[in-house]
This record gives structure tokens, C-alpha cells and sequence, in this order.
């Protein structure tokens, strides 16, 4: 007798295929093809003005390809509507670029809970959601300055907390160290990598930062080689 079939491996956090965007009459990006399993980190690396950003973006649900797919955990994210697209995003995904983008006027505790009180409604849950991650990252005792009262480190380090909020199944990551010293950079990347058992794909020029990850890509001239 033979035993019962294996069950199918999940899909991929990220599945990207033959993804493609031109702008200004040339390509930008070429036929991107990448998977990243979950909990998994890669570094993407390559000289500036070879479409990191770009395909980042397209990733992040933030600019339409002119061609090809991205698939969040099998869903076909430029397939689906505008609606879920942008609970896509607000939900599966977190990002963190190298300026933190937190809103000055409000606390870092307030910055984090933003996303969970827009998702969930329940402001009392999303901030006590906030509380844990600012703990976590050593931010505790710097949960109510304003986000212009921090330091660039510790900035950076509330739009992690921010990004992991949601509990997202991928974050993205554009030279989230670029502004940083070696400390303030190695805590961001103590905070991003394996964080929760989340996937992540982080755009660097930090060999450093790359080597903390489990694999490299590299792109060249719009295409990763």
C-alpha cells in the first residue's frame, strides 16, 4: 500500500515573473523573474540607475508593469481590483525606505499604530500592538517623542516597527541603512531580518547588509542576473 500523497508545498510569499516597465521610450526593467519563500530574506544589489527601485515598486503594488505578473502568496496582484490591491498592500505587505516617511507631528507610538487602527478600526488594539513592537526594538522609553524629536536611528527604527505592524507576509526594504551609521545600521538590520518569521526583500549597496541575508540577487541594466 502506498501512503497518502504528500500535501502540496505552499506558494511563495513572492512569485515574480517575466515582470517588465518601460518609461521614456526604454526598458527599465526586463522580463524579472524571482520567488522568495516565506521567513525568507534576499538582498538586492546592483549600481544605482539599474531598476532596483523600479522593480521594487512594481512589487510593492505602487507602479503597474507594462508586463508580466507578481503573485502575493499565489494571488495575481495586478490582476485584482484597485480595492484589493490596496488592502494588499496595506495588509500582506510593509515597507521601509531610507527616509523613514513617519509623520513629524505625531509620536512614534502613534506612527507604528497608524497602519493597525486603518486596518482594523480599533484604535486601543493597533496601539497597544505599537507598545510591543517599539519594546522589542528598544524604543520603549522614546514611544511618545514626536517623530522629529528622534534621532535618524531611531527613526528608522519606528518605520520598521511600522512596517511589522500589520503582521505583513513580506516587507520591502529600499537602503534602509543608507542614511545610517555602522550602529544605528545594524540594529535596523537586527530589526528587519528574521523579524516575526516575515519574508524579506531588501534593495542595498551594503555588502554588510546583504550578507546578513540568506541569498543575493543582482541586477544589471533592468535585468537580475
Amino acid at each position: 500500500m502506498t501512503g497518502p500523497a504528500p500535501a502540496p508545498a505552499p506558494a511563495p510569499v513572492l512569485a515574480v515573473d517575466g515582470l517588465t516597465r518601460r518609461l521614456g521610450g526604454r526598458e527599465i526593467v526586463t522580463g524579472a523573474q524571482l520567488a522568495i519563500a516565506g521567513a525568507e530574506a534576499v538582498a538586492l544589489m546592483g549600481p544605482s540607475g539599474c531598476g532596483k527601485t523600479t522593480l521594487l515598486q512594481m512589487i510593492g503594488l505602487l507602479d503597474r508593469p507594462d508586463g508580466g505578473t507578481v503573485r502575493l502568496s499565489g494571488e495575481d496582484a495586478w490582476r485584482a481590483s484597485d480595492a484589493v490591491r490596496a488592502e494588499m498592500r496595506l495588509t500582506w505587505l510593509g515597507f521601509v525606505f531610507q527616509q523613514n516617511n513617519l509623520l513629524d507631528h505625531l509620536s512614534a507610538r502613534e506612527n507604528v499604530a497608524l497602519p493597525a487602527w486603518r486596518a482594523s478600526g480599533h484604535r486601543r488594539a493597533a496601539l497597544a500592538r505599537a507598545d510591543e513592537l517599539l519594546e522589542r526594538l528598544g524604543l520603549a522609553a522614546r514611544a511618545h517623542a514626536r517623530a522629529a524629536e528622534l534621532s535618524i536611528g531611531e527613526a528608522q527604527r519606528t518605520a520598521v516597527a511600522r512596517a511589522l505592524v500589520n503582521r505583513p507576509r513580506l516587507i520591502l526594504a529600499d537602503e534602509p541603512t543608507g542614511s545610517l551609521d555602522a550602529a544605528s545600521a545594524a540594529a535596523v538590520i537586527d530589526a528587519l531580518i528574521g523579524a516575526e518569521g516575515v519574508a524579506v526583500l531588501v534593495v542595498t549597496h551594503d555588502a554588510e547588509v546583504a550578507g546578513r541575508a540568506g541569498r543575493t540577487v543582482r541586477m544589471r541594466d533592468g535585468k537580475l542576473v
